[in-house]
């Protein structure tokens, strides 16, 4: 398969699970997206996991902004097993019809999206194995994280502001991902002042 497929399946289920997050804390949980529920807080305030409702809805929004952004894929794509797996459990004992199911395929996806990053799992049925990442690790700058964790941080200040606009509450999200995807164009800009710089 080529990158182009797994980028784009990194940037579905980031997109799946960071809007699935973000409505779940955004202001009337008038947020983009297409799954749910949005009202999860509420509903499992009912029974004092209101906390874990926010936890869950914390971890969707990160977790989907490592896939959406792409710049996280492999990290993204192993911590979105265990929640699509809590989700899961939730969605069976609360007896919701057809969420168990999407859910399954969801979960299949990221298997899908993981297969790719096979030779990194070898090592751990044999730990030693030695084995090169070259083929598939590509440089990050430091510069290009921060700019990504901006962008990260910006998703929470936008759940924020959205209690006082819904419109500069989007807008602040929307730089945010942004911000996540031009971290790329940073890693990039550095790497090639650093080479002109060796070159002189």
């Amino acid at each position: 398969m080529n990158n182009n497929f797994h980028q784009t399946l990194s940037a579905f289920l980031g997109f799946t699970f960071w809007s699935a997050g973000m409505v779940k804390l955004f202001s009337g949980h008038l947020f983009i997206g297409w799954i749910g529920p949005p009202t999860l807080v509420e509903q499992l305030s009912e029974y004092n996991l209101g906390l874990y409702a926010q936890f869950i809805a914390g971890s969707q929004i990160v977790i989907g902004y490592m896939l959406l952004t792409t710049r996280f894929k492999l990290l993204g794509g192993i911590m979105l097993i265990p929640m699509i797996a809590n989700i899961l459990v939730v969605t069976i004992s609360q007896k919701w019809t057809g969420t168990p199911y999407v859910l399954s395929v969801l979960l299949g996806l990221n298997f899908l999206l993981l297969w790719q990053y096979r030779p990194f799992f070898l090592p751990l049925f044999n730990e030693t194995m030695m084995y090169s990442t070259t083929a598939i690790s590509k440089g990050k700058s430091k510069l290009g994280h921060l700019v990504w964790l901006v962008g990260l941080a910006m998703q929470f200040v936008a759940v924020w502001f959205s209690f006082q606009s819904l419109v500069l509450g989007f807008v602040l999200s929307g730089i945010g991902v942004l911000l996540g995807i031009l971290a790329f164009r940073v890693d990039r800009y550095y790497f090639r002042k650093a080479t002109h710089s060796l070159s002189k």
